[in-house]
C-alpha cells in the first residue's frame, strides 16, 4: 500500500509534465492495469512527447492537444526509435537504449495511440504500424545447482564477507536467507517479495499471497527448506528486533522499516559476487534460477509460466527454449528397449 501511494503520487507529479488528455488515457485504463504500469507508461510518454516537441510540433509539450496525434505519421515513429538509441534529455545527459528498452518505449506510444483511436478521438493508429526493434536472444542468466546451495551457505556463515559486512551479518543473517530462499525456491518478483506483509504467509499450507502485475492476487507455494528458513526470520523479528507492532512488514531494514527494491538488490549481489564473481546476478536472474530447475524437473511450460506469473506462455517459452535439449535427452534416456530382467 505504501509504495502503491508513492508511486501515485509519482504519477500525478508526471502527468503536471505531459498533455493535457494523458490524464483522461491514464484514467481509462485504470481499470485494468496497475499503478506501476500507468507510471511507467507515463516515463515513457514524456519522453516521447519531449521528442515530438523539439522534432514535430515545436511547441510545448503542455501546449500538445489531441488533435495533434493525427499529425504524426508512421515515419515520425520510426525517426522516434531511432532518437532513442542515442540522444540527450532535457537535463544535457547522454542516454541510451538497447532494443528490450525501446520497443517497451514503443508499447506504451502504441498503448496511447490505440486508447485514443478505440474512443474515436483520433483519425488512425499509425503506431500499430510501427514495427517493434528486433530483440537478439540472451542466454538466460542464473545460478547452477552448486552455485545455489553456496549462495545459501554463505548467506548463513557470512564466511567470505568483508569485516563490515559482518558487523550487520547478526542481525540480517536469518533475513537474508529467507530472502534468498523465497526467490530461489518460489520466482517471486523483487516487487511482489518487498510488498509482503507478516499475514500474507500461510504456514498451515506453506503459501503466501502476493499481488502480481496488473493488481491480481494469487497464491504461491513453497517448500518445507523455505518455510523453515521463513520461522527461522520470522522468530528473530518477533522476539528480537524492536520492531513497532504496526509495522506488518515481512521483511524489515536495519531500521526496522520495510525493506527497499535497492536494499534487497544490494543484498544479493553482496552474496552473489562471493560464490559467483564473472556473473550479474540480480533478484531476476534467482527468478530465472528457479524458473529453468523447475522447467527441468517438470518439462511442463505451461506450468512454468503459471508459476511464474507470465500473461503469455510464449514469454516463458522464449526465456526456457534452450533447456529443452536437457529435457529431451534426459526423456530419450528414459526409454528401455531391452530389460536386463
Amino acid at each position: 500500500m505504501e509504495r502503491n501511494f508513492k508511486n501515485i503520487q509519482k504519477l500525478k507529479k508526471l502527468e503536471t509534465q505531459l498533455p493535457d488528455f494523458c490524464a483522461e488515457f491514464f484514467l481509462g485504463i485504470e481499470p485494468r492495469t496497475s499503478v506501476l504500469t500507468r507510471l511507467n507508461y507515463a516515463y515513457d510518454l514524456k519522453t516521447f512527447f519531449e521528442f515530438v516537441s523539439q522534432n514535430i510540433f515545436y511547441k510545448e509539450i503542455k501546449d500538445i492537444i489531441l488533435d495533434d496525434l493525427n499529425k504524426i505519421n508512421q515515419t515520425d515513429l520510426e525517426k522516434y526509435l531511432a532518437h532513442l538509441s542515442y540522444y540527450r534529455d532535457a537535463h544535457g545527459r547522454i542516454r541510451t537504449n538497447k532494443e528490450h528498452s525501446r520497443s517497451r518505449c514503443l508499447a506504451s506510444v502504441r498503448a496511447m495511440f490505440k486508447y485514443f483511436f478505440n474512443k474515436d478521438k483520433i483519425q488512425a493508429n499509425v503506431a500499430a504500424k510501427v514495427a517493434f526493434p528486433k530483440i537478439r536472444e540472451k542466454e538466460i542468466i542464473r545460478l547452477e545447482p552448486n552455485e545455489v546451495a553456496k549462495i545459501l551457505d554463505q548467506s548463513e556463515s557470512g564466511d567470505e564477507l568483508s569485516a563490515h559486512q559482518k558487523h550487520f551479518h547478526s542481525k540480517t543473517r536469518y533475513r537474508d536467507m529467507a530472502i534468498l530462499s523465497l526467490f530461489l525456491g518460489t520466482g517471486i518478483r523483487i516487487s511482489e517479495l518487498v510488498g509482503l506483509n507478516i499475514e500474507d504467509v500461510d504456514f498451515d499450507s506453506n503459501a503466501f499471497t502476493v499481488v502480481r502485475k496488473g493488481g491480481n492476487s494469487t497464491i504461491l507455494y513453497f517448500s518445507d527448506e523455505v518455510a523453515d528458513a521463513l520461522k527461522k526470520y520470522l522468530n528473530q523479528r518477533l522476539n528480537l528486533f524492536d520492531v513497532p507492532e504496526e509495522e506488518r512488514a515481512l521483511f524489515l531494514s536495519i531500521q526496522n522499516k520495510r525493506i527497499s527494491v535497492r536494499a534487497v538488490q544490494n543484498l544479493v549481489t553482496k552474496y552473489a559476487r562471493i560464490v559467483s564473481p564473472l556473473k550479474k546476478i540480480t533478484p531476476h536472474k534467482l527468478r530465472s534460477t528457479f524458473g529453468t530447475e523447475l522447467y527441468r524437473a517438470t518439462g511442463d511450460i505451461y506450468v512454468v509460466a503459471d508459476i511464474l506469473g507470465h500473461s503469455d506462455v510464449n514469454t516463458t517459452k522464449k526465456h526456457y527454449a534452450a533447456i529443452d535439449t536437457d529435457i529431451r535427452k534426459n526423456a530419450v534416456r528414459k526409454v528401455v528397449l531391452r530389460d536386463d530382467d
